[in-house]
């Protein structure tokens, strides 16, 4: 008897369950189909992003070789390319290497990738204000004490890993004006900053100890 009941249950509920079906035989094959377009798309996506990054790598080093056959026009136009590309690994690495060489003599160019690579490019949080205190120190020369404090501030009024080279950036910047008051207020920052680099706590201290002492 109880064979028979469990029979029957089995036989309704495989009942039901093909009915399920047959009722939302339409719903499920939308429901399958989307979910294997979904499938081939982040497939294709990650092909297709592999294949870019491996043509960004190409024409990295391509450009880098031009600039060393005395292409340099040549050289700046493609690694300026490859930085609007605002790839995560390629863009900066391209902006690097004009700054390193000085291939861009103008310095609104240079910030101009820089803005594109801080407000355009996918980066990493820690990436990005690596980026922005690059921008500082290679505007340290020529720009006013609000501009330059203006690039630095999304640094400092965080808890960055470069928070502290920033803070010294900016004092040794006051420092080289004669601006010791100024300075020491910076220096003095970063030795009361709970992780400060240890290189950049200890220039501090011996800033403040030989230069800035009462």
């Amino acid at each position: 008897m109880d064979e028979e009941i469990s029979i029957i249950d089995t036989n309704t509920r495989n009942e039901k369950i093909k009915n399920f079906f047959i009722k939302n035989k339409k719903i499920l094959i939308i429901i399958a189909s989307t979910l294997l377009i979904l499938i081939i798309g982040f497939t294709s996506l990650d092909s297709i992003q592999k294949k870019n990054k491996i043509n960004l790598a190409d024409k990295f080093n391509l450009a880098t070789i031009k600039f060393k056959n005395d292409s340099t026009q040549i050289t700046v136009d493609d690694l300026t390319n490859i930085v609007k590309e605002n790839d995560v690994t390629y863009s900066p690495l391209a902006l690097y290497f004009l700054i390193d060489n000085d291939l861009i003599k103008n310095p609104e160019e240079i910030n101009t990738l820089f803005d594109e690579l801080i407000d355009k490019t996918n980066l990493e949080e820690e990436i990005k204000n690596l980026n922005i205190y690059k921008k500082a120190l290679f505007n340290s020369n020529f720009v006013s004490e609000n501009e330059l404090l203006q690039i630095l501030n999304p640094v400092i009024n965080s808890k960055s890993i470069w928070k502290s080279h920033s803070l010294y950036l900016v004092a040794e910047y006051f420092y080289a004006k004669g601006e010791k008051e100024k300075a020491k207020e910076f220096f003095n920052q970063i030795l009361t900053l709970p992780k400060a680099n240890s290189d950049i706590k200890l220039a501090s201290q011996k800033r403040v100890n030989r230069d800035l002492g009462e």
